[in-house]
């Protein structure tokens, strides 16, 4: 290597190193301070698959993520993996062939693997996996995309166990002799020595990225996740980052739907709920200061309005983070959100999602987001019968509203219905005085639908809607 090729890869490593991670904004903690911009994370995303499945080619992921204006990944760290059929998702990113699954240990010459490989060695390092993981973080970073990268997941069924490498019959050291409800416990000292380990090496590999957010685990509500496990992997976590002088976020997943959070990890700064619709989550845990997410959603059927409408909704409530499933990514050629899943599938996914979901993204952008609360309040009436609405002011300034027309059907399939049907409001607002500026902006195309300039002596307003069907949102500015 010459001397010329050497000095840019040093400067390269050296303005990694120093970048600043991702991190709350210190003027408001419910958003991110992400390169220098205040920032909430929007994504429709695969399927949490990208590096532990080596067939999957994440370059062109992530490319596809740019291309709509999307920032945010999340992804599974191999210590868990599904098998064909689970949940119901075809060509599931989350469950490679035996051949390519990129384990963070690496697989001995002793056979008789679950999975027909050799069996996996644990008191090893595997050097594929976890240049792979650098790879695929460093892709993001070029493309500004931050990576949830979630450490370890419940064993929801004996088909995932059975072929996890934590699993006695699938290594060569012997340990994990458990019931698959006991694995992310206490209760097994050489077990959680692994675990440990694993979350040691990882903070180390992973110290220089900027775009990283650590998720101790998914959905450890299910499978007989210990809270007590939990507080011990975050305080790993950032133990092992003040021995390196680092320090990233780490996100707990709370519940499915929405629950108040009664005795926050004090380690965590982003709370994660799935499926939170309505996003009651973002205004039973707002006190806390912390940036809320809804960091799953994809098993309402297939329509596209579904995710849009959920998102919307959950980010003008407050929220700070939102991510649907796509599962029209797929590894062997379908990278790039082109995979025409069967009907069968719990979810959706489309580039026509994924262009909708970075209309929201910019609109956000366009808000100050530093001053902004969530604030219905100013919205006195109007709201049509069967709609619902979010809304987010800062006092006296800029105003913006979300009206939809998605509800939770229980007991039915598609379990979210949106009413199609067109659509009219007429706002009664209260403003304070000023020259005002509205403009109404149709979701699912990114389209302005009208706009209009008034002066107001201050109190009640009407202002009107054009027509439109299933969504649309409002903005207001004082000039």
């Amino acid at each position: 290597m010459t001397r010329s090729s050497v000095l840019p890869a040093l400067l390269a490593l050296t303005l990694t190193a120093a970048a600043e991670p991702i991190r709350l904004h210190p003027d408001n903690p419910h958003y991110f301070l992400y390169r220098g911009k205040p920032t909430v994370l929007v994504t429709s995303g695969e399927h949490y698959g990208a590096v532990l499945n080596g067939a999957f080619d994440f370059r062109v992921y992530l490319r596809e993520l740019e291309r709509h204006g999307l920032n945010l990944t999340r992804t599974f760290a191999g210590t868990y993996r599904e098998v064909a059929g689970n949940f119901n998702i075809t060509r599931n990113t989350l469950s490679p062939e035996p051949e390519h699954f990129v384990s963070p240990w690496p697989r001995s010459a002793t056979p008789e693997a679950a999975d027909g490989g050799g069996k996996f060695d644990l008191s090893r390092w595997n050097p594929a996996y976890f240049a792979r993981l650098h790879g695929f973080l460093r892709e993001a970073a070029r493309r500004g995309v931050v990576v949830e990268f979630t450490l370890f997941c419940p064993l929801y069924e004996d088909s995932m166990w059975n072929v996890n490498p934590m699993n006695a019959r699938n290594n060569v050291n012997g340990i994990g002799e458990v019931p698959r409800t006991e694995v992310l416990t206490l209760k097994h000292p050489a077990l959680v020595a692994v675990q440990e380990a694993f979350v040691r090496k990882v903070v180390e590999e992973l110290r220089g990225f900027d775009n990283l957010i650590y998720e101790i685990a998914n959905e450890p509500y299910f499978g007989g996740v210990t809270l007590e496990w939990q507080r011990h992997i975050a305080r790993l976590i950032w133990q092992q980052e003040t021995r390196l002088g680092v320090r990233h976020l780490i996100s707990q997943n709370i519940a499915n739907g929405s629950r108040r959070i009664e005795q926050p990890f004090e380690e965590v700064s982003l709370f994660n709920f799935h499926y939170s619709r309505p996003p009651d989550s973002v205004a039973m845990n707002y006190h806390l200061n912390r940036a809320i997410g809804n960091n799953e959603t994809g098993f309402d059927g297939q329509a596209d309005a579904t995710y849009r409408i959920q998102g919307w909704e959950f980010l003008l409530a407050g929220g700070a983070l939102y991510n649907t499933l796509d599962y029209s990514f797929a590894a062997g050629g379908s990278e790039r959100g082109d995979y025409a899943y069967p009907d069968k599938t719990p979810g959706g996914g489309s580039a026509r999602l994924r262009m909708q979901l970075g209309v929201l993204k910019r609109f956000l952008d366009g808000l100050p987001l530093l001053t902004m609360r969530p604030d219905r309040g100013w919205i006195r009436g109007g709201v049509p019968e069967g709609a619902s609405v979010q809304a987010l002011a800062a006092q006296g300034a800029v105003y913006a509203a979300y009206l939809h027309h998605g509800r939770v059907v229980k007991d039915a399939q598609p379990r979210y219905q949106v009413d199609g049907r067109t659509q009219g409001a007429t706002l009664e607002v209260e403003l304070p005085p000023g020259r005002w500026e509205g403009s109404w902006l149709h979701p699912a195309t990114g389209r302005t639908a009208g706009s209009e300039s008034f002066r107001h002596a201050g109190g009640a307003r009407r202002i009107s809607s054009p027509e439109y069907t299933e969504d649309i949102a409002l903005r207001l500015i004082r000039r």
